[in-house]
């Protein structure tokens, strides 16, 4: 029997779904857990594929770890939990190409590519849906530069280390880059609250006009009847 799961590396829990699988086999889920744990502690802070291969009869299993998705793998590169809500917009971090580099090649047996810069292509797709910026452009804007060939050299010799001087030069335009989204996501929220209040005054102030013109047109009514009384009672006086 295999089990198939997507645990967090090095902290898989106990959960219904194991126990459900396994539970029924007579299979001690504690050290199941522990040893999937420890084969998949390298990948801390990282969803991890597991399959556990469980042998019914002699309760023997065999623990099989798969590489991350090429989405943990990126994340776990900038140091961040989850992609952006918005990544249009709001970026949550800068790569270089030489770690997309890396990412490619770990995950080259599960690609359909055939060939590294065709994978490597398919890393930088995925920046575009986690809203992850790549030496300082946009995904997009790599692909046009791999495709006009300004990568090759990196890509054909698999660079996959960054110089100290190019990692802290991403840093800093990320830092500015993430200042000036916080700025603008601020006014953003000032503008929103300015315009919900806004909306509130003029309904407390429909409100509150309400009443006043519901008594205004009572008077009026009354009024009304007052002068009607009286035009009867002039022409009763008449006909007398």
């Amino acid at each position: 029997m295999k089990v198939k799961l997507i645990v967090d590396g090095g902290k898989m829990q106990p959960g219904p779904s194991v126990s459900q699988q396994l539970g029924p086999m007579g299979i001690n889920l504690g050290k199941i857990i522990s040893h999937v744990n420890e084969a998949t502690n390298g990948f801390s802070g990282m969803k991890v594929p597991v399959e556990i291969d469980v042998d019914g009869k002699t309760k023997k299993y065999v623990i099989n770890v798969f590489s991350p998705p090429v989405a943990e793998l990126i994340k776990k590169e900038i140091s961040v939990e989850k992609g952006s809500g918005q990544p249009n917009n709001i970026k949550i971090g800068n790569i270089a190409l030489e770690r997309l580099i890396y990412i490619a090649k770990t995950k080259m047996p599960d690609f359909l590519a055939r060939d590294l810069k065709k994978a490597v292509k398919l890393v930088v797709g995925s920046c575009v849906s986690l809203g992850v910026l790549i030496d300082n452009k946009e995904p997009k804007e790599i692909v046009i530069d791999i495709d006009k060939g300004k990568y090759d050299k990196e890509i054909d010799s698999e660079i996959v280390e960054i110089s100290k001087d190019k990692k802290d030069k991403l840093e800093k335009f990320f830092a500015v880059r993430k200042a000036k989204q916080e700025k603008d996501q601020k006014a953003l929220e000032e503008a929103k609250a300015a315009e919900e209040a806004e909306v509130a005054k003029k309904a407390e102030a429909v409100g509150a006009a309400a009443p006043a013109a519901a008594v205004e047109s009572g008077k009026k009514e009354e009024a009304g009847v007052v002068k009607k009384e009286e035009s009867a009672k002039k022409g009763e006086g008449k006909k007398k």
